[in-house]
């Protein structure tokens, strides 16, 4: 599985990804984690509000932080 966060760097983006890859390591998923922070790539996926978490190819959320629990849902955990 790859998870790719979209954003430009701001708190909220990094604070996602800080979150994503902390429930991988808790969960001992094999999922990867991806930090893009690429307007012209962000862009690609249609994405206007950001942090934005893709799956595997498909946009799961955008504009906000993803709690625990549903970072785990997403992972299948």
């Amino acid at each position: 599985m790859e998870i790719l966060v979209l954003g430009p760097g701001c708190a909220k983006c990094v604070k996602t990804y800080e979150a994503i890859k902390k429930v991988i390591e808790e969960t001992g998923s094999d999922a990867t984690v991806r930090k893009i922070d690429d307007i012209m790539e962000i862009m690609k996926f249609n994405v206007m509000a950001t942090p934005a978490v893709v799956v595997d190819g498909e946009v799961k959320i955008k504009g906000y932080i993803p709690s625990d629990a549903e970072i785990r849902k997403l992972l299948g955990v």
